[in-house]
């Protein structure tokens, strides 16, 4: 039997006219132009929580998230044309409104937008792939009661895949699988639902299978159903539903099978008819899908291409079917009011009754047109324009100016947010995480989210000082919008140092402060902090004397410089041992001030000098043209004396490494890590990972997260911390004094220069 589903209207836009349907809802009249817009229907007020879905879409580089997320907000409606991730026509896909991401290709920030599909209010999060923007991801599913989870059909279960699967299961989000790329040569959705089955460890089961295969893909099974559709020009709104193919129908009941086994074994009551050796009817299948998918005990799988227009439809039925709303996620706040030590968890209240005290989470903050935008989740009450809510971290109280709904990078004003919705405010001063309640109810707050620690440093400098301001600026906005962005000042190498989730994460950054703060600035390598101990004690007597005419300048040391013990190699004392009135007692601070300053840069590669004990034993004044200013002179030079007569051991910092990655890189990884002159001190293995223990110089981790990522395809995970300071290798000291040798030979020219303009 053949269904034709097609609406009773034709559409228009860009000249072509074609059937349109409308969330499989067949209107008998509908004028429609090529400014379709749902905007009427967006803005009626959704009293009902079982007509709301929060999903974010999520997975690997690649894999087609934006182009799905184009697809789902043209199929609803929300877009009157479709558009390509790279932005071939110089438009580029809806959600990845930043100039540097049409430019890369790439997600960067995630985007927010809403739609309607079956008169269901589908709030959705696009959310990057690739795992330097990771904490998108982290904070969106913070926030979000259900997710997608795009897989390629080529590469399948790939190293952000686990980092996306670990998130949702720290947030127990609920998702559906969405096989993407069908049309791709080498696709095979059934390697890809193995693949998770092995490495994610989901229970998981097709809900669909594809007809056709790789760029002859002309629509999918429904298992369920037992009816094959297809998605036809234009642009796959033209949905026919046929009979399941007569050499597919075996594989169709095989697969349902398989399906109902997978359902049976984790449901109680679908458990139950499997016992009875009974066949479950259609709504009993879906009905313990959704019960099965709302505890996260299955996983449906569902295909398609979104880039070929085909599935998308099918899988907005799903998300519908089978994820939870708002009302049927379990949210758990703390309470406070014993202590923050004692809180005692308690679940909200999340239907839509405005009496409730209102209670939201500030998930992420963006500069706006119109100051500080600041994403907020509510689960409980309601919030509207005129409201005065309370942080919970701060006390500070603020009265909410404007509230609004995100659509990309559209906003469209609202008078009121519920529980269940997502939605933005203006104005309000707050950190990420941050809970905001009604008056009362400061005890109250939310489990804030996970932020993961930065990987890798580098070095940063605007190239023009009188950039300066706006640099400053960028950096103070960046690091309050991006927990994983950190930013310090070195004072011993004398560098802004810049920490983040890779590589790319720092580049994006520096390219984004040159297009919007107008300050182009430099990335390097940062300088290690090399320090040089003398080693062996020795002996000086300086003597500075100057004069001419008038008050001159008159101070004598005498005195002994030792090195530290080891363990205190890090560290530089003074010790006045005078006896009698040689020296003056108010010089003294003087001469240790003369003593630290020459330690400040060392001769040989310009790092700071620790490790020296400098002992005053005696010395010498002039009644008349003695000073503070002679005696720290004569300290100082002192110091550089003795430098330049002794021996020097240079020091660098050892870093205590630990690597955690499958088993089956190990030995790559060993491999790598010898090479920057590792020190393995043992080796741990548990349920198919392994853990490295070592100590590594700190001058050899500089670009290790990327290496890491390159040897275990992005599944390497590494921590380091501090352990102390050792002698450096002959080859490096040679090297560092080679580098400043050089430096000092290179900054002549421009000392001469000056020179003679002067």
């Amino acid at each position: 039997m053949l269904i034709l589903r097609t609406p009773g209207c034709l559409l228009r836009r860009n000249g072509i006219n074609f059937f349109k349907t409308i969330g499989n809802v067949w209107p008998t009249s509908y004028a429609v132009t090529s400014n379709y817009s749902t905007k009427s229907i967006l803005n009626q007020e959704i009293v009902d929580l079982k007509n709301i879905r929060n999903i974010g879409i999520s997975a690997h580089i690649d894999s087609g998230k934006t182009t799905l997320t184009e697809r789902i907000l043209f199929y609803t409606g929300k877009l009157a044309e479709m558009h390509e991730v790279k932005g071939k026509d110089q438009v580029g896909a809806k959600m990845d409104f930043m100039e540097l991401e049409r430019q890369r290709g790439i997600t960067i920030q995630s985007a927010a937008t809403y739609t309607m599909w079956k008169d269901i209010n589908i709030n959705i999060i696009d959310t990057p792939g690739h795992v330097d923007f990771t904490v998108e991801v982290e904070r969106a599913l913070r926030v979000l009661d259900g997710a997608v989870l795009v897989l390629c059909a080529v590469g399948g279960v790939q190293s952000q895949t686990f980092t996306v699967d670990r998130q949702m299961k720290r947030y127990m989000v609920p998702c559906v699988t969405f096989i993407n790329k069908l049309d791709r040569m080498g696709s095979n959705p059934y390697r890809v639902l193995s693949q998770m089955r092995s490495k994610l460890s989901h229970n998981a089961a097709f809900l669909q299978l594809p007809i056709g295969h790789e760029s002859k893909t002309e629509g999918i099974i429904d298992l369920i159903h037992r009816k094959a559709i297809y998605f036809h020009e234009p642009m796959g709104l033209n949905i026919i539903e046929d009979e399941v193919p007569v050499d597919r129908r075996t594989e169709v009941e095989e697969k349902r099978a398989e399906l109902i086994e997978c359902l049976a074994n984790v449901d109680e009551n679908l458990g139950e008819i499997f016992l009875e050796e009974r066949q479950p009817t259609e709504k009993e299948i879906m009905a313990a899908i959704k019960r099965t998918c709302c505890k996260r005990l299955f996983t449906p799988v569902l295909m398609g291409t979104a880039l070929k227009n085909k599935g998308v439809q099918t899988l907005l039925d799903a998300i519908i079917s089978y994820l939870p709303n708002p009302g049927e996620s379990k949210n758990v706040a703390l309470d406070n009011s014993k202590g923050v030590e004692t809180a005692k968890p308690f679940t909200l209240d999340s239907t839509r009754n405005t009496v409730l005290p209102f209670i939201g989470l500030a998930f992420k903050l963006e500069a706006g047109r119109f100051g500080q935008l600041t994403y907020m989740r509510v689960y409980q009450g309601g919030v509207k324009r005129g409201d005065t809510i309370i942080n919970t971290r701060t006390q500070k109280k603020t009265r909410v100016q404007r509230l609004v709904r995100i659509h990309a990078d559209e906003m469209e004003e609202i008078a009121e947010g519920f529980a269940g919705d997502i939605c933005a405010f203006f104005g309000i001063d707050c950190a990420s995480g941050d809970t905001f309640v009604t008056k009362g109810n400061t005890h109250i707050s939310m489990e804030s989210m996970f932020v993961p620690d930065p990987v890798i440093s580098m070095s940063i400098r605007p190239v023009s000082q009188k950039d300066l301001d706006n640099f400053s600026k960028g950096i103070a906005r960046f690091t309050k919008e991006d927990p994983t962005l950190l930013i310090n000042f070195n004072p011993e190498s004398r560098e802004t140092i810049i920490s983040g989730m890779g590589e790319l994460h720092l580049d994006i950054y520096a390219q984004r402060l040159e297009r919007e703060f107008n300050a182009k600035c430099t990335l390097g390598k940062p300088k290690v902090a090399f320090e040089k101990p003398c080693l062996d004690p020795l002996y000086f007597d300086y003597l500075h004397k100057k004069q001419s005419g008038g008050q001159g300048q008159y101070g004598r040391v005498i005195g002994i410089m030792e090195p530290l013990p080891p363990e205190e190699n890090t560290k530089l004392e003074f010790r006045d041992e005078t006896t009698g009135t040689n020296i003056p007692r108010q010089y003294i601070p003087s001469i240790k001030k003369g003593f630290l300053k020459a330690c400040e840069k060392g001769a040989l590669t310009g790092h700071k000098i620790s490790g020296i004990r400098f002992r005053l034993i005696d010395g010498a004044h002039h009644i008349v043209d003695s000073s503070d200013f002679s005696f720290f002179t004569a300290a100082e030079n002192a110091v550089k004396q003795v430098l330049e007569e002794s021996n020097f051991l240079i020091l660098e910092p050892i870093m205590s490494v630990e690597v955690a990655i499958p088993n089956e890189f190990e030995s790559n990884v060993l491999v790598g890590l010898n090479k920057r002159h590792a020190v393995i001190l043992g080796t741990d293995s548990n349920e198919g990972y392994s853990t490295i223990f070592c100590e590594v110089p700190l001058n050899e981790m500089f670009g290790y997260s990327t290496e890491l990522r390159s040897l275990t395809q992005g599944k390497g995970e590494y921590t380091m911390e501090y352990s102390r300071y050792c002698p450096a290798q002959v080859d490096v000291q040679q090297t560092l004094i080679d580098q400043y040798q050089e430096s000092l030979m290179a900054a002549q020219p421009d000392k001469k220069k000056k020179k003679k303009r002067n």
